[in-house]
């Protein structure tokens, strides 16, 4: 009896590549960024052509003001906000903003309280240069500062709200009087932001960080999580980066000197 053909192997199809979780909360995040980025642009649209006649009417220079930023992973871009400053050349001048700094116009100093300057950036977001919640993109002046345990920063994204975004709201009423000010932020302020983000973005999800853009949208209207005078801001940071360290079991934002 004569033995059946043999039918031709079917060629072994290569494995479809598995999505990873990583990948997927990349994807949504990405695509929550974009969908809340560009509602954003477009229902802000009349605020934005207000904003822009307001500083076009009250002084010369240019709406926006745009700066070179430090981007993931070190990246520069370019991030943009209304402009709130003067347009002249000031001696020595500095890279952080005090709470009655010179250089205000005044329209500019109601946009840094409201932090409606800040509302520009939904375009670095909708760009992927930005994300709607990250640490605070850092000035190219402090880039020296990333160093050792502070470089993981750059891991993520930089965003428009977050934790820092809600602590350091106030930021320019932090500053002893008569200090160095630049000083001051690289060895008081940078460490402690740092901190604070390494606490926090290693153990993310989307719940927390929901949580924080609602934070930072009431933090506008004047609620703030810790006191902004005296020395019990700086108290209540740690404790909160305590607390954060040990329930996420890590040590990321534990103190380093």
């Amino acid at each position: 009896m004569s033995a059946l053909p043999q039918r031709p192997a079917l060629a072994r199809r290569p494995a479809l590549p598995r999505m990873r979780l990583h990948d997927f909360d990349l994807i949504a995040r990405r695509t929550f960024d974009v969908g809340v980025a560009l509602a954003g642009l477009i229902c802000l649209a009349p605020l934005f052509a207000l904003i822009a006649l307001a500083i076009r009417v009250e002084s010369c220079g240019p709406i926006f003001f745009s700066q070179v930023r430090l981007g993931q992973r070190g990246r520069h871009f370019r991030l943009y906000k209304f402009r709130k400053f003067l347009v002249r050349r000031y001696p020595h001048e500095r890279a952080v903003t005090l709470a009655n700094d010179a250089r205000l116009t005044r329209l500019g100093k109601l946009l840094m309280q409201t932090k409606l300057d800040e509302l520009p950036q939904l375009w670095n977001v909708l760009k992927g240069d930005m994300s709607m919640v990250g640490p605070r993109p850092e000035t190219l002046d402090f880039a020296e500062c990333f160093h050792d345990v502070y470089r993981q920063v750059l891991d993520f994204k930089p965003g428009i709200f977050g934790p820092n975004q809600v602590f350091f709201r106030n930021e320019g009423a932090l500053y002893p009087a008569d200090c160095d000010v630049e000083r001051f932020y690289r060895d008081v302020l940078f460490p402690l932001k740092a901190r604070v983000d390494l606490a926090y973005f290693p153990y993310r999800n989307v719940y927390l960080d929901s949580a924080w853009i609602a934070r930072g949208t009431i933090a506008v209207f004047g609620w703030s999580a810790f006191p902004t005078k005296g020395s019990n801001w700086a108290e209540g940071i740690e404790g909160w980066i305590s607390h954060s360290c040990r329930r996420n079991g890590g040590a990321a934002g534990e103190k380093h000197n």
